[in-house]
């Protein structure tokens, strides 16, 4: 198998490096070479931040480079447009349509850009936009939205649902067991199902 590339992007704190070791951790029971790489960026919250996951039979870097992403995964809007020249071409983006202001915004030297969706949509990407705070809050907590996109990513995956399970039940600590298990489901969700 060639190797494919999953960016998984958002700001500081949201869960990110835990959603790639998921994804790493599911690869990895499945039977390919994965390599995640670190937190890339500002890791305090409110900084931007990147992690990469590579798979295939053989992985040699964990880097990905402008236009080879598969997928991104992204936990805030505008970080989403922020990394689109990374899609590849026939690539997707999964998104939550949260907004959470950078510096320049809170700082009044800019504005949060609108319609981003429908300007990445534009611009040739197929974006899958969700609205995967709300979903975390109805599992149970706002900390959730990492998992609730995992759910969401799963939809494009040949994985069985036990199989993402499994990697769930290996990742996260067993008194959020319950919690995970709801927003993964909740985010696996078809929108109209």
């Amino acid at each position: 198998m060639s190797v494919k590339n999953i960016m998984i992007v958002g700001v500081g704190g949201q869960g990110s490096l835990l959603a790639s070791k998921l994804l790493g951790r599911l690869l990895m029971n499945e039977g390919y070479d994965a390599k995640v790489s670190e937190v890339h960026g500002m890791s305090q919250r409110g900084g931007s931040v990147v992690t990469y996951v590579r798979y295939g039979d053989k992985v040699y870097s964990p880097v990905i480079d402008k236009g080879q992403a598969d997928f991104i995964v992204s936990f805030e809007l505008l970080e989403a447009a922020r990394w689109l020249e990374y899609l590849a071409p026939g690539g997707r983006v999964i998104t939550n349509t949260q907004q959470i202001d950078p510096m320049p915004v809170i700082t009044g030297a800019a504005q949060y850009p609108g319609e981003l969706v429908e300007k990445m949509r534009g611009a040739g990407a197929a974006v899958d936009a969700v609205d995967a705070l709300s979903l975390a809050m109805e599992a149970g907590s706002s900390k959730a939205v990492n998992i609730v996109l995992m759910g969401r990513l799963s939809k494009y995956f040949p994985y069985p649902k036990d199989a993402w399970a499994r990697a769930l039940e290996e990742t996260v600590p067993e008194r959020f067991a319950e919690l995970n298990r709801r927003a993964f489901e909740l985010g696996a969700v078809e929108v109209g199902e």
